[in-house]
């Protein structure tokens, strides 16, 4: 699939998406959406990407859907059905890949921008970065999975006190709150995340794959079903390469060789 708003290219284990519309601060069109989905698709299902990092071109992350094309359409436009086959796709596309995805926040992350840059595992933040629920200004509710990601990232208070307010979130904040992992200086971020995005490559992504799993699937389970949900994948770990590899290397004091199998 040629892309028309988004950048992607893989290299040593890492495939990178870009968000290409910097004129609009990256405002995700219906195309872009898709683009994006597709992107991540690709990524889950090519063997040799073993991390992937999304981040923005220009000055935003993403400034959310484009209000510009909402309106060429008035009159024509379903916000449910541009959520169920847009937004609602990209972003269990991006909870239910199992490889790593890292966050590289270099600027405003606002409205679907914002469920977006919070669906990635790992969310490294420019210092100019900031997070902003803007929904209410138009009259709407959060949407593109905020509902289900921001309160468990943050809390329920937390939460609706960003989406009534629609108040700008800095980075440092956004720190304190959970809702990143690191704060860095905007000229250092793209290295940051490669750095990260190369680790997490080189790792057991096996292992991190099925983390992120059970991490989900915890929300909805008891603890004694969590506990035998553990020992089922533990039990599939336990039989793999990289866990073999893992036990060698630890028993004869060198790194370890992962191969992500």
């Amino acid at each position: 699939m040629a892309y028309q708003h988004i950048l992607f290219s893989q290299s040593d284990g890492t495939a990178i998406i870009t968000l290409n519309r910097p004129e609009t601060l990256n405002a995700f069109t219906e195309t872009m959406i898709l683009e994006t989905t597709d992107a991540f698709k690709q990524a889950g299902q090519e063997p040799s990407v073993r991390c992937i990092v999304i981040t923005g071109n220009g000055r935003a992350f993403s400034s959310g859907q484009d209000l510009a094309e909402v309106q060429e359409k008035s009159g024509q436009f379903s916000i449910g059905e541009h959520l169920r086959r847009g937004y609602n796709q990209l972003i269990q596309q991006m909870v239910s890949l199992e490889k790593p995805i890292i966050g590289a926040i270099n600027g405003i992350a606002a409205g679907a921008g914002c469920g977006v840059a919070l669906a990635t595992d790992i969310r490294i933040a420019a210092d100019k970065a900031s997070f902003m629920l803007a929904f209410s200004k138009v009259g709407l509710v959060p949407d593109s999975g905020l509902n289900w990601l921001l309160p468990r990232i943050v809390g329920y208070a937390r939460a609706y006190e960003m989406a009534v307010t629609a108040a700008k979130i800095p980075a440092d904040q956004a720190l304190v709150w959970g809702m990143v992992n690191r704060v860095v200086p905007q000229a250092q971020l793209l290295e940051t995340a490669d750095a990260w995005a190369r680790q997490l490559a080189a790792g057991p992504t096996l292992a991190f794959g099925l983390t992120k799993r059970a991490m989900n699937h915890g929300w909805t389970m008891s603890l004694a079903e969590t506990l035998e949900y553990e020992a089922h994948l533990q039990e599939v770990c336990g039989r793999s390469a990289d866990n073999q590899e893992g036990v060698q290397a630890f028993l004869q004091k060198r790194p370890p060789h992962f191969q992500g199998m």
